[in-house]
């Protein structure tokens, strides 16, 4: 049974993504900042299907570990990937709020982010590293949609709105929300505790998937809400 459960946890950033594409195959509202989200959605899920894939394809499958280049017998550069997407798409969404507090900061934000991203993987990480996904990359996207999400907040409690919770923007950011600022430290010292305790550090990857479960199940309420 443990097995079972521990086999479903390892694939939730595939099944998880079924729960917000549920609501949004059954009609929601073409509202105009959900379609970076609703983009997101099916690209996250082609993404996580082959992370998954090259994860379990010698336990599934029956395929070689060992490839040639060897980057394929790894996902890790599917999470480097997974995260520049997720930061795209994101911060496209904040920007198409009709929110304009710090709005000059929202739009330069992601030019800065793809400057960097440019100068770290030409100079200093490997993109398709066999051996980690980029700690740094991924902290540092969590981190920013972090500070969106509090510009977001900020916004509200300025306009001091009381039916925000009917709102698909709200459960969207609620739930990256608390998504970012799980993983934020997560991202952040994986790499590291994982060359000193890695099976406690695998243990830790379960925190992740399951706050992506969540991050999930509140997409899928903005869905809903925004059929009403």
């Amino acid at each position: 049974m443990n097995n079972v459960l521990q086999q479903l946890l390892d694939c939730s950033e595939m099944w998880a993504l079924f729960i917000p594409l549920f609501y949004m195959v059954r009609g929601s509202k073409k509202i105009s900042y959900l379609k970076p989200v609703r983009i997101y959605v099916y690209t996250a899920l082609a993404i996580s299907v082959f992370i998954i894939l090259i994860a379990k394809r010698n336990q599934w499958f029956g395929l070689p570990t060992d490839t040639n280049p060897d980057w394929l017998g790894s996902n890790n550069f599917l999470y480097n990937l997974h995260s520049a997407i997720r930061f795209i798409f994101f911060c496209w969404f904040f920007i198409l709020l009709d929110q304009k507090l710090f709005d000059t900061i929202k739009k330069t934000i992601p030019i800065l982010f793809l400057i960097c991203f440019l100068i770290n993987f030409i100079f200093f990480e490997d993109f398709f590293s066999f051996w980690s996904f980029s700690g740094r990359l991924l902290s540092i996207e969590a981190t920013i949609l972090l500070f969106y999400c509090l510009l977001y907040y900020m916004h509200m409690l300025n306009d001091d709105e009381s039916s925000f919770r009917k709102s698909p923007s709200f459960w969207v950011v609620t739930g990256l929300s608390i998504y970012v600022v799980i993983n934020v430290p997560i991202f952040l010292f994986y790499i590291a505790l994982y060359k000193q305790f890695e099976d406690f550090t695998v243990g830790i990857w379960d925190i992740h998937n399951i706050s992506y479960i969540i991050f999930c199940i509140f997409l899928g309420k903005a869905f809903y809400e925004s059929r009403k």
